[in-house]
């Protein structure tokens, strides 16, 4: 019986969609390698997270777990763990009762610069070998593949 071979050590470059997971796994892996390195232990779905409330300011679970593509369960337990870092606080909804708000705490504000540095020296890493207009036609062709998913029925 052969065994199955590890995703990253697939290599079938015609196939684009594994070229995309395996370009997402090793960018999640190395980001995740990175910041362990600088004593910071989040995983990418906790970084996802820090990202979204940095960005788009205070969400509710249910947006967030939509984002990241996580079910109800996964994302109380993802929120508890950076509750319990001191990262984020989950507040009362202001119109509606029934439901939290999500925001990041000053600590989390703080974890939010050094990891977003290091994120973007990943990138950077990653794509030190393109030329410029080499990096820009990527991103060009990468939304344009973007987009016409989006336009699919």
């Amino acid at each position: 019986m052969e065994k199955i071979p590890c995703l990253a050590d697939i290599r079938d470059d015609a196939n684009f969609a594994l070229l995309i997971r395996q370009v997402r796994e090793g960018l999640m892996q190395q980001l995740e390698r990175e910041l362990g390195a600088i004593g910071v232990e989040l995983n990418y779905s906790q970084y996802l997270v820090l990202k979204l409330l940095s960005k788009y300011g205070p969400q509710t679970p249910g947006d967030l777990a939509r984002w990241i593509d996580q079910n109800a369960g996964a994302m109380t337990r993802l929120l508890d763990r950076l509750e319990d870092k001191g990262y984020l606080r989950r507040q009362p909804h202001a119109e509606d009762r029934r439901a939290l708000r999500i925001d990041l705490t000053e600590a989390g504000q703080a974890i939010w610069l050094t990891i977003h540095q290091c994120s973007e020296r990943l990138q950077a890493t990653a794509l030190r070998d393109l030329e410029e207009h080499d990096r820009s036609r990527l991103f060009e062709l990468l939304k344009r593949v973007r987009d016409t998913l989006e336009k699919v029925p």
